[in-house]
């Protein structure tokens, strides 16, 4: 236990150890990113995270700035602004990365009701249905889908949906999952769950099914694994993010099925 009247080395040492662990949580987020995040608290990343505040004995405060913005990492955890970001893929460039606290996919999303459901990028179908496919700016050949459609030969029957979205309207990234519930498209190629929190929020029933994985598409991955990310020398918040991931894997599970996540073994 902490005490206050221990007049010596240790006793401030002691002291500031205990300071220091019920320093608040600090987590760098976007308030306009759901299923992610958003000012209100409702996204996974942030019910994650508050778990794993109560985890660590902190209270949890958030640091707002568009994730969209190439700034993001810049002006909110290098500038010392918070410590962690939740959901980046392990390894991301100028931080560290815990360990994957959960893996998830591309996926089709149709209109419930075409039979037989999409699972194979080699389905005859797509080369003469609208599909809609989320792009960064005007670069297609950035999303893994569009290239595995390329590959195909199957080109001139892509919709293309800005991944940002309209970031002054609420859901910015829900638009690609609208179209297909409006007919716009007839089937979409979605990351996971982008797909299946939206989906659940159409009024038109939609079907959400995995990719089959195919030899020509063996160096072009699908599935990515979601990590949570901390400053480069912040070693000892690493292991313990790392800690409460591994302990507390199946309440982390229980959020993300409770937002539709589509989720795949980690390897």
């Amino acid at each position: 236990m902490c005490s206050a009247f221990r007049p010596t080395l240790l006793a401030v040492l002691i002291a500031g150890t205990c300071a220091a662990g019920t320093q608040p949580l600090r987590v760098c987020a976007d308030p306009n990113n759901l299923p992610y995040s958003n000012s209100a608290g409702e996204g996974f990343e942030n019910k994650v995270a508050q778990l794993v505040g109560n985890r660590l004995g902190r209270t949890v405060e958030y640091v707002w700035w568009p994730q969209q913005r190439p700034s993001f990492l810049r002006y909110t955890l290098l500038a010392n602004r918070c410590d962690v970001v939740m959901g980046v893929g392990p390894g991301a460039a100028r931080i560290q990365t815990t360990r994957p606290y959960y893996r998830s996919s591309f996926v089709f999303v149709a209109r419930r009701g075409q039979q037989p459901a999409f699972h194979s990028m080699d389905d005859i179908r797509l080369r003469r249905m609208r599909i809609g496919v989320h792009v960064v700016g005007q670069d297609y050949s950035s999303v893994p889908p569009v290239k595995a459609l390329a590959d195909r030969g199957i080109t001139g029957n892509i919709v293309g949906y800005s991944i940002y979205g309209d970031y002054s309207q609420q859901n910015p990234r829900a638009p690609l999952i609208d179209a297909v519930a409006h007919g716009d498209v007839d089937v979409a190629i979605v990351w996971g769950p982008l797909a299946g929190y939206f989906a659940r929020t159409e009024n038109t029933p939609l079907q959400i099914t995995g990719i089959a994985p195919d030899a020509r598409d063996r160096l072009l991955p699908f599935s990515f694994d979601i990590a949570m990310g901390v400053r480069p020398a912040d070693f000892a918040l690493k292991d313990q993010l790392n800690g409460v991931i591994a302990k507390n894997g199946p309440e982390i599970q229980k959020i993300l099925a409770g937002y539709g996540v589509p989720r795949t073994e980690i390897p």
